[in-house]
């Protein structure tokens, strides 16, 4: 049997159905809750003094080198040194056959004895002659000539006595000794070799390598900019002696000893216009050889009130340009152009677009707008443990 609802119950459930209908699209249209403002990490921008760093390239020099070479000719009998060792100065090298030169000895000391003898005998004839004289029993011209005799026997004894001591100099010279302390090199003659005091060989090289130099090369052009800046006040020349001076090897390692600034150059090379410098490094270990090719960071001037912000604060929009965040009044995120100078470690010198006080956002940037509001909290660098660096090079190594 068919049931029918009636009409006013039908009229009742729809003016329900819409009634709830309404309701729903109602609370779908109300607004969304605010999100809350974005939390970030902020520094506060404060001047402060910044060394100016120049990495230039060099080399390392001996601080003394010596050309081992012999004072006199002769054949070589035996070399005394180990190649590659350390020589201190006076240490025998190579020994040259004495026998021909201790020959020379014996024939000067026997001129030697003969000059004696005849000095003798004209000293004896001129006090004779002396003695003759007071009694007018000789002539004054034999006085004379007596005289003369004994004065050419003093000139003899003389002259002996030089080529004895020339005999025995060259006696000694037939020891080739260090003429300086140093590490020695390979030896470039062998025994039974005849070498030659006026020759152009060499028989070996030293090398003092503790302390070494380290010359580097600098644009005259920056070395000129530098000291026009430090004229003009905008920065500050470093005490004589006091400019910290390190070594880079060319992997990037840092060479463990600081070195000494000691001179650059008063001229400029006109080919590459560049001036030379000099500084002066320890080397106990020896690590750093002649001809080793170094970076070498000296700092050349402070610039007392520069800004730097983080490198990882710095963004750059499409043309290249580097922006920074910055939290204006009201916590809002404004998003302003700078200009960015020198680099040091991981600071960025800030030239142009912040100021002193600003606070410029280093994390939680990436998903701002400007106009934002943000949380800012300080900002806290992590510490990167000390063994971590050790720990990458090992594994990159291995």
């Amino acid at each position: 049997m068919t049931r029918y609802i009636p009409l006013r119950q039908a009229a009742a459930c729809a003016l329900l159905l819409s009634l709830v209908a309404a309701c729903s699209e109602s609370k779908s249209s109300a607004s969304p809750p605010a999100m809350p403002p974005a939390g970030v990490s902020v520094i506060q921008v404060k001047p402060q003094a910044v060394p100016i760093v120049n990495e230039l390239p060099g080399r390392i020099a001996p601080t003394q080198i010596a050309e081992v070479r012999p004072r006199v000719s002769g054949i070589i009998i035996k070399r005394v040194f180990e190649q590659g060792s350390l020589a201190k100065e006076g240490d025998v090298l190579y020994r040259i056959d004495p026998a021909p030169f201790q020959v020379q000895v014996e024939s000067a000391k026997a001129t030697l004895q003969r000059a004696l003898a005849s000095q003798l005998l004209a000293r004896q004839q001129a006090d004779r002659q002396t003695e003759l004289q007071q009694k007018n029993i000789t002539s004054k011209q034999e006085l004379d000539s007596a005289t003369a005799q004994l004065a050419q026997a003093n000139a003899d004894v003389a002259a002996a006595q030089a080529g004895l001591d020339a005999a025995k100099l060259n006696l000694q010279y037939a020891d080739v000794k260090a003429p300086i302390s140093g590490r020695i090199g390979r030896a470039l003659v062998t025994e039974g070799a005849l070498v030659s005091a006026t020759g152009p060989e060499k028989l070996a090289t030293i090398q003092q390598l503790d302390p070494v130099y380290a010359d580097f090369t600098q644009s005259s052009q920056e070395l000129m900019n530098l000291k026009q800046a430090v004229k003009k006040g905008l920065l500050q020349s470093p005490t004589e002696g006091a400019a910290t001076v390190r070594l880079l090897f060319d992997d990037g390692t840092e060479y463990a000893h600081p070195g000494q600034l000691l001179f650059s150059e008063a001229t400029v090379d006109e080919t590459t216009g560049q001036i030379t410098m000099r500084a002066q490094f320890p080397n106990p270990d020896g690590d750093l050889l002649p001809g080793l090719y170094v970076r070498v960071q000296i700092e050349q001037a402070v610039e007392q009130s520069a800004l730097t912000v983080p490198q990882q604060a710095i963004q750059r929009d499409t043309s290249g340009r580097p922006q920074l965040y910055v939290v204006a009044k009201d916590n809002v995120a404004e998003l302003r152009s700078v200009e960015i100078g020198r680099v040091v470690g991981n600071q960025a010198i800030v030239t142009k677009g912040l100021q002193a006080g600003d606070h410029v956002i280093v994390q939680g940037f990436q998903k701002l707008r400007p106009g934002a509001t943000v949380a800012p909290e300080e900002w806290k660098p992590a510490a990167a443990p000390a063994a971590t660096s050790s720990t990458e090079n090992k594994a990159s190594e291995g």
